[in-house]
């Protein structure tokens, strides 16, 4: 299959503008996802549990959270070009991620527990993407109030996820203690 094509700009809200820049012109949002876990495993995987509870400042997320953050995230997307790819038309609601990363416990767990969960999480969204047909991209639907399309989404999630890698090297390696 083809790289996707970018989504236009009346497939998503504009608030999204910034994941998708993040998905290189010419690349494919597939493909971006199946290199990501390496990338997130080379960054985070030499971690202790100590360290992966570092936050780089009062207030922000720890490493532990910011990771569950991506996979709720990216869970939260997947059903929603589920739901638009099999023609639901119910708008989906959005989702507040300050009240889910407090509630999710995740500095209580395993960072190995987390990265075994975002391996099975990506190989899920990366099937569910695989299994639909081409036209299926371009069904549109409403989330968080706004027009989306599943092409529109699959873009985001990689350019989400880079989001997020991105700050863990500029602002949390950096800075872990030693």
């Amino acid at each position: 299959m083809l790289p996707l094509a970018r989504p236009t700009a009346d497939q998503y809200n504009a608030y999204y503008d910034t994941y998708i820049s993040l998905v290189p012109e010419g690349t494919d949002p597939l493909a971006q996802l199946q290199h990501q876990p390496e990338q997130l495993r080379q960054l985070v995987g030499h971690l202790t549990d100590e360290q992966a509870q570092f936050a780089y400042a009062p207030g922000k997320w720890s490493i532990k959270e910011m990771l569950v953050h991506m996979l709720d995230t990216e869970r939260i997307f997947a059903y929603r070009a589920l739901r638009i790819a099999r023609h639901d038309q119910q708008p989906l609601a959005g989702f507040e991620q300050d009240d889910y990363v407090p509630a999710s416990g995740a500095n209580a767990r395993a960072l190995e527990s987390i990265l075994n969960e975002y391996a099975t999480v990506r190989a899920a969204t990366l099937s569910l993407f695989d299994s639909f047909q081409p036209e299926a991209y371009d069904r549109m639907g409403t989330a968080s109030g706004h027009p989306v399309s599943v092409r529109a989404l699959a873009f985001m999630l990689p350019g989400h996820e880079a989001h997020h890698l991105h700050i863990l090297q500029s602002r949390y390696l950096p800075n872990l203690p030693a």
